[in-house]
């Protein structure tokens, strides 16, 4: 299994990405197992780009704070 990582943002707007192939590591088994359940399952779920002013914010909608569920409401004018 391939594992990537970006992170990017922070004060300096430094982006890193990292990636690690599981298959040679002893800890293989537990590194897919974690990324399993990090990630979550979204596949039948709403997708959102928000954009306010020149930042954009990609988001899942089971993620979705309150305020977010209620900035979509909002603009898109139907329930999130």
């Amino acid at each position: 299994m391939l594992i990537t990582v970006t992170r990017s943002g922070g004060f300096t707007g430094v982006e890193k990405t990292r990636g690690i192939d599981t298959s040679q590591r002893r800890d293989a088994r537990e590194l897919e197992q974690l990324a399993r359940r990090a990630v979550p399952s979204a596949a039948d779920s709403f997708h959102y780009r928000i954009a306010v002013d020149d930042q954009v914010f990609d988001l899942e909608g089971p993620t979705l704070t309150e305020e977010q569920r209620e900035l979509v409401r909002t603009v898109l004018g139907e329930g999130a």
